[in-house]
C-alpha cells in the first residue's frame, strides 16, 4: 500500500499506492458490472479489499478515462464499418420502393419525374 511520507516540512506527502493483483481484479470485475459506484458499495468494496474509500473512487475515475478513450477509439472505428452495412443494407432493403431514387433520371422525362417524387414527399394534409 502507498505508505504517507513526511517531506522536510512535516507535510504529509503522498506515494502512490501500489495494489495487489487480487485487489486489481476485484476492481476490474466491479467496473464490468457497473462503471459508477455508489457510495455504500464504494465504502464495501474499499473494506473488503482493504483499501480506502478514496483509493476506490480515484482508481474508478482513472478506470472510466481509460475506459473512454478506449470505448472512444472503438465507436469510431466501429461507426466506420456500421455506416458500411447500414449503407449496403438500406440500399438493398429500399430498391422495390425508392427505385425512382436509385434510377437515373431521363432528360425528357425529367420535369414529370421530379414533380412526381416532390408529390410524394409533400407532407399531405396542406
Amino acid at each position: 500500500q502507498g505508505s504517507i511520507l513526511l517531506d522536510k516540512d512535516g507535510k504529509r506527502k503522498h506515494t502512490r499506492p501500489t495494489f495487489s493483483g487480487q485487489q486489481i481484479f476485484a476492481l476490474e470485475k466491479t467496473f464490468e458490472q457497473t462503471k459508477y459506484l455508489a457510495g455504500p458499495e464504494r465504502a464495501r468494496l474499499a473494506y473488503s479489499l482493504g483499501m480506502t474509500e478514496s483509493q476506490v473512487k480515484v482508481w474508478f475515475q482513472n478506470r472510466r478515462t481509460k475506459w473512454r478513450k478506449k470505448h472512444a477509439a472503438e465507436m469510431a472505428t466501429k461507426k466506420k464499418q456500421d455506416s458500411e452495412t447500414e449503407r449496403l443494407k438500406g440500399a438493398s432493403e429500399n430498391e422495390e420502393e425508392d427505385d425512382d431514387y436509385n434510377k437515373p433520371l431521363d432528360p425528357n422525362s425529367d420535369d414529370e419525374k421530379i414533380t412526381q417524387l416532390l408529390k410524394k414527399h409533400k407532407p399531405s394534409g396542406g
